[in-house]
């Protein structure tokens, strides 16, 4: 399963139902830019778990709401609700595990 794409407009309904990883990023941050292959490798990986992106700067909204500060920020939801958040570099195993926990 690819990884989507959501927006301000499109969050709460993209991310409402069962266990969903939104990687907060922008195009000139050096570790979003790292992490990326990272997450698009877990998406083809992990069937049971929606993989979604958010560029910050083209969606300022969103972020602010839940007080995203630095990128790449890695927040899971469960069933609409947020269980974790992930900020900075994270290995692909390092994902996996923190992801079973919730499914």
């Amino acid at each position: 399963m690819a990884v989507k794409t959501t927006t301000d407009q499109t969050f709460e309904q993209d991310t409402q139902q069962g266990v969903v990883l939104i990687d907060f990023w922008a195009t000139w941050c050096g570790p979003c830019r790292m992490q990326s292959p990272v997450v698009d490798a877990l998406s083809e990986q992990m069937p049971d778990v929606a993989f979604y992106k958010m560029d910050v700067d083209e969606n300022p909204a969103t972020p602010q709401q839940f007080r995203i500060m630095s990128i790449p920020t890695l927040m899971i939801k469960k069933d609409g609700q947020v269980v974790d958040q992930l900020i900075g570099y994270h290995s692909a195993d390092q994902l996996k595990q923190v992801l079973n926990q919730y499914l």
